[in-house]
């Protein structure tokens, strides 16, 4: 069953406060997430003094590696639909004593993206979005010349058994995935709207990072 935006904002709303220590069931069984999430930052190519925007930041765990990479002087800002998750985002955020990042409360579609920003990145998030396409297709209008957008998430894999495929849908239903979702790609979506500088795939396919440039304000006029 797909979710809507009242009700994956309730169910993150549950999830919030257990939400990083659940993680840790993933990493025990293998799922290298941290290091996942290392290589998405990486694509982006950010550099100190740069503006970076994440996605359905959730919790706010990208957020020490994005305020590393664009240095005090740049700026990192996180975009949620669930106030129970940008709450522990905040004291995340206030925790470790980062001035320079933004928080923010509202549903993606609804967002825009500042003009001008060096980086876009959303991680395990977006396909559950299901305005998804105009999500990335109005982010690629606001990067600048240059600035890039990633995305990490999941997708069906082809090269897994159907039975294999029906249990790890189960397995992640308590974050909304379902079989219904595999209709959704965003990576085609980021290689329409930009330049795509880098795709790969992890787990034989379950999982996938897919990294756009926008390379000429006429490139964005042709979208």
């Amino acid at each position: 069953m797909l979710l809507g935006r009242e009700e994956t904002r309730d169910l993150y709303r549950k999830r919030a406060m257990r939400y990083d220590l659940a993680l840790w069931i993933y990493r025990f069984c293998g799922f290298r997430i941290d290091h996942y999430r290392r290589l998405t930052v990486a694509a982006l190519g950010l550099r100190s003094g740069d503006t970076v925007v994440d996605l359905a930041c959730g919790t706010g765990l990208n957020f020490g590696l994005l305020e590393r990479a664009v240095g005090s002087t740049g700026k990192v800002i996180g975009v949620d639909l669930t106030d129970a998750m940008l709450a522990v985002a905040k004291r995340r955020t206030e925790e470790a004593g980062w001035q320079n990042v933004e928080l923010i409360q509202t549903d993606l579609s609804d967002y825009t993206v500042p003009e001008g920003v060096e980086g876009v990145m959303s991680t395990l998030a977006l396909t559950l979005v299901p305005e998804y396409e105009r999500v990335i297709k109005e982010a690629s209008r606001s990067l600048r010349s240059g600035g890039r957008m990633a995305v990490l998430d999941m997708k069906r894999p082809d090269r897994w058994p159907e039975w294999l495929v029906r249990i790890a849908a189960w397995l992640n239903k308590p974050y909304g995935v379902s079989l219904e979702l595999a209709d959704r790609h965003p990576w085609e979506v980021v290689r329409r709207c930009m330049g795509e500088v880098e795709y790969r795939e992890f787990y034989f396919g379950a999982l996938y990072l897919s990294v756009g440039e926008v390379s000429s304000p006429a490139q964005l006029d042709a979208v």
